[in-house]
């Protein structure tokens, strides 16, 4: 088992970063009223889920971590409710692997937090 050194190591940091390419992938053919507003708040939403990742990893403390860890949490759900949005509004859009993607992160955060947290 290899030594996690950076967080570009945590399997959870890979998948988010995947789930934020398919984000950009996604919006790039959203109306182009939108590109400053829906389109613009998933891409944050998505882009903050690894970035906080990332950050929480150096931290030291484990309050630190949790609350970074924690935050990319609530950004998860709110790019959940995006995709929500997006279907209400009826944008012609294949949600399938985004949706599978935010659900696989979020076990993945879980799992992450329990492990810091020493919790069975």
């Amino acid at each position: 088992m290899e030594k996690i050194r950076d967080f570009e190591d945590l399997n959870v940091w890979k998948k988010s970063h995947e789930l934020v390419l398919e984000v950009y992938r996604l919006t790039k053919d959203f109306p182009a009223e939108e590109k400053f507003g829906l389109v613009s708040q998933m891409r944050r939403a998505a882009v903050s889920v690894p970035a906080n990742i990332a950050e929480g990893f150096k931290r030291r403390g484990t309050r630190d971590k949790i609350n970074f860890y924690n935050i990319s949490q609530g950004s998860l759900s709110e790019l959940k409710y995006y995709l929500i949005l997006v279907k209400d509004l009826g944008f012609k859009a294949k949600l399938d692997t985004l949706s599978n993607l935010i659900s696989e992160v979020g076990k993945m955060l879980n799992g992450l937090i329990t492990v810091i947290l020493g919790s069975p």
